[in-house]
């Protein structure tokens, strides 16, 4: 029976760009001469390293360890020596630097001893922490802790779990091309999911305009004895978005401020299956990801690269440049951002290299007044007023930018793809977002402090409290303490008195004894 598929509101065309770089298989990239490897890939806290410069280092190694709940391990991508740590320009929107591990290659990739685990018979909470000493996060771009959300909590168990195949943004194929190629992984890795979330049904969702994508993933369902759905959607982006596809798939919507689980959804990346099923029945960490490399290069292709190869690296292996580079994004144009320094390495964030040039990717004309067409809202996906956020953001207007759902705001660019206005619309988005997260920041900081100074003023009081009891306690029983001295001291002279008397009356007492 046909799955009945829903629509979402909006949603736009972009020229697709898919098939310049899915004609080619999945190339494995060579070593580089140097691997970098930042400590802070996922969302959390940053791992904290342990290795020092001067240590040699195996294939998979640790090198950084989880350092709070939410954070996952970091690993060696190949055997080689420590040479340094230190900060280092990072494939991050902000173009500042983070703290990475430096890796001299050693040319003998060496692995580990590693082995399978049998996850049938394996505690769910030990998996679990497996996964997250694997360093398994998210790649369909939030890089969030597989670990932390196969934990189905409370309710024991989430009813779906589907996977997100869409890869709805233009130019990107690495998902595309990981499910022709490698499907029985990716179903076997949600077989490992739906046991640790006890689903009653799994669904992968896959885009119409990949159809040797879904015949892959069906071929190997049939191969594997999984059962399985391959619900194939329409194209139109961005029905890719975790909220979009889940629509989609089964016509509910996430609440506000919720999250999937909480409508009985479990959605996770197609790569992120992958890498799951590679942890727990290879035991190999997250060492590598697929990235595209596409857009103005001479032959633009995807590749398995190990965490740490400096963006540099693989766009020379795509070919170099048929015309002058303007740019590199990294993601798609829709939703990505543009790189400060391609010396930043692939990091398990990075999807897709994009390369600029002038003819594709041709300079924005400059931004116009609002003028109040909303064809922004008939766009967004998430039903807001993007006008409206629009102008409370330009205007530092916060606190009813909250209050039409900012936070509920996907950064598609839906809004700005559609603006006659060309209003970089997300980029004022992005910048309420930041300064309310930062006043919320300050206020949680100014809340804890206060809490701190008004536990000492009643911890000081309280102190004195005790004091002045004490005090009154010593004052009321001095009376008493008085008195007993003075009954001492009058049988003292009495005795004194007594033992003169008898000496006086002793005949044999002598006057200078």
């Amino acid at each position: 029976m046909n799955r009945t598929l829903h629509r979402f509101h909006g949603g736009v065309h972009p020229e697709e760009h898919k098939t310049v770089s899915c004609t080619r298989p999945i190339a494995i990239a060579p070593l580089p001469q140097r691997l970098v490897i930042p400590v802070l890939q996922h969302t959390g806290e940053a791992a904290r390293p342990c290795v020092a410069v001067g240590d040699t280092v195996l294939k998979g190694q640790v090198i950084a360890r989880p350092d709070s709940y939410v954070s996952v391990a970091v690993h060696a991508s190949t055997s080689g020596k420590v040479i340094a740590i230190e900060l280092h320009p990072v494939a991050h929107p902000s173009g500042l630097r983070d703290l990475c591990i430096h890796i001299e290659p050693d040319g003998e990739d060496r692995w580990i001893e590693h082995a399978p685990t049998d996850y049938l018979n394996t505690p769910p909470s030990t998996l679990r922490n497996l996964l997250r000493d694997m360093g398994i996060a998210g790649l369909g771009g939030a890089v969030f802790p597989t670990f932390i959300k196969l934990n189905p909590g409370k309710v024991s168990k989430v009813p779906l779990l589907l996977l997100n195949g869409g890869e709805c943004e233009p130019w990107i194929t690495c998902d595309d091309l990981t499910m022709r190629e490698r499907a029985d992984g990716i179903l076997r890795g949600a077989a490992i999911m739906r046991h640790l979330l006890q689903s009653d049904e799994v669904v992968v969702g896959i885009e119409d305009n990949k159809p040797q994508a879904a015949a892959a993933m069906r071929d190997a369902a049939a191969r594997c004895g999984i059962a399985v759905e391959i619900a194939v959607i329409p194209t139109l982006y961005p029905s890719g978005g975790a909220k979009q596809m889940i629509k989609v798939i089964t016509g509910r919507e996430v609440p506000s401020g919720g999250r999937s689980t909480d409508i009985g959804v479990a959605t996770f990346n197609v790569g992120t299956a992958l890498a799951v099923h590679r942890a727990v029945e290879f035991g190999e960490p997250m060492i590598s990801r697929i990235v595209t490399v596409t857009g103005n290069v001479e032959q633009p292709q995807n590749f398995e690269a190990r965490i740490g190869t400096p963006i540099r690296d693989l766009v020379a292996l795509a070919g170099g440049h048929p015309e002058a580079v303007s740019g590199h994004v990294i993601g798609g144009p829709m939703m990505g951002f543009g790189l400060a320094d391609d010396s930043a390495p692939v990091v398990k964030a990075v999807n897709c290299i994009l390369v600029e040039s002038r003819r594709l990717f041709p300079p924005a004309p400059s931004a116009q007044e609002c003028i109040r067409c909303t064809r922004c809202a008939d766009a967004c996906p998430a039903e807001l007023q993007p006008q409206e956020l629009y102008w409370f953001s330009r205007n530092d207007r916060f606190d009813k930018a909250e209050q039409y759902r900012l936070f509920d705001c996907i950064e598609c660019g839906c809004c700005s793809y559609v603006c006659p206005s060309h209003i970089p619309l997300v980029h004022y988005y992005r910048y309420a977002k930041g300064e309310i997260s930062t006043q919320h920041s300050a206020e949680r900081a100014a809340n804890h402090a206060r809490e701190r100074h008004e536990f000492r003023l009643s911890r000081l009081e309280r102190d004195e409290q005790e004091r002045l009891a004490r005090l009154a306690q010593k004052s009321a029983a001095k009376p008493t303490t008085d008195m007993n001295a003075s009954a001492a001291k009058s049988a003292i002279q009495a005795a004194v008195e007594r033992t003169q008397s008898q000496k006086q009356d002793d005949p044999n007492h002598s006057p200078t004894e």
